[in-house]
């Protein structure tokens, strides 16, 4: 697995978006965060775009995604929000060439596609992480700003500490070890059955989601497990599951027992818990490197990790 350069000082950092629209009253405070972190933003065209829901049109974004690739001036890529729209255009995108040209790449939610593809077809490490026009444009809490300093310019390598008055939960004891992968829920199970696939088989697996009803959390989860996405994983480790929640709670499962209902019957070691997702405090993760998780000691350490 490749680790490409971290970014430092003055790097030339390509903003794009790969997904949804960004709302344009934060475009200009996501580019001067970006700035006051001591990067060169280059706005690409879909960051202005718009075409309904998408960040203009498929071709518009694959483009903006190449050409960020290829160009040898761009030192990283920072996805300026998710939203919806990645996999659209998965099949536009020359993933050799990429591959040719490894570099700094980060986002998280819908970039998720994104991410299974540049970790498993282009053999690199990309970071999932804030996006400027999602959280990085507002003032963030120190676990958060540390978390993402770290996976720009420094190493997200060793123990992963929870913020103050958090801490995992067990859900299958056992320890594991393996590349760390996943991200959005709805993401990795979009991909099952196409040439995108995410492959779990001893992987530790990352899940988080947003928005969604314990039933349709419950259904996906199920879907992961009948493609043996579960079960074939070394670990599983469970983020935030932010406004995740039932309209009528006295009728549904709570995520616990959605959660112990699948992962229990998969049988790896697990845990839940990992500030990462759609929320504040949240982790900055680098997907593809080596991690370990104890889910006896509840202890989850980063092994790898470029600098």
């Amino acid at each position: 697995m490749i680790f490409p350069a971290k970014l430092r000082p003055g790097s030339r950092v390509a903003l794009l978006s790969p997904a949804g629209p960004v709302p344009p009253e934060r475009l200009r405070p996501a580019v001067e965060a970006v700035r006051r972190l001591g990067l060169e933003p280059l706005v690409y065209e879909s960051c202005r775009a718009q075409r309904g829901y998408l960040a203009g049109s498929d071709e518009l974004r694959a483009s903006d995604v190449m050409r960020a690739f290829l160009d040898d001036a761009i030192e990283g890529i920072w996805c300026i929000r998710g939203g919806y729209g990645s996999q659209r255009m998965m099949n536009r995108l020359d993933w050799a060439a990429i591959a040719a040209h490894p570099k700094f790449f980060g986002g998280y939610s819908d970039i998720t596609a994104l991410h299974i593809m540049l970790n498993q077809r282009c053999g690199f490490v990309s970071y999932h992480m804030p996006m400027p026009s999602t959280e990085v444009y507002k003032p963030l809490d120190h676990d958060t700003a540390s978390w993402m300093k770290r996976a720009l310019f420094g190493s997200l390598a060793g123990p992963y500490k929870l913020p103050e008055g958090r801490r995992f939960t067990r859900l299958t004891g056992g320890c594991a070890r393996g590349r760390l992968v996943g991200g959005n829920l709805s993401l990795v199970v979009s991909s099952l059955g196409t040439d995108y696939e995410i492959d779990t088989c001893g992987k530790l697996l990352f899940l988080e989601d947003v928005d969604e009803a314990p039933y349709r959390i419950d259904g996906m989860m199920q879907q992961l497990a009948a493609a043996g996405k579960l079960k074939s994983a070394a670990g599983i480790i469970l983020g935030d599951w932010t406004d995740c929640r039932a309209r009528e709670p006295e009728r549904s499962l709570t995520l616990m027992e959605v959660f112990q209902d699948h992962i229990a019957t998969a049988g790896v070691p697990a845990v839940m818990g990992l500030a990462c997702g759609h929320s504040l405090p949240t982790g900055s993760l680098p997907l593809g490197a080596m991690a370990r998780l104890d889910a006896d000691t509840l202890h989850f350490v980063i092994e790898e990790d470029g600098v």
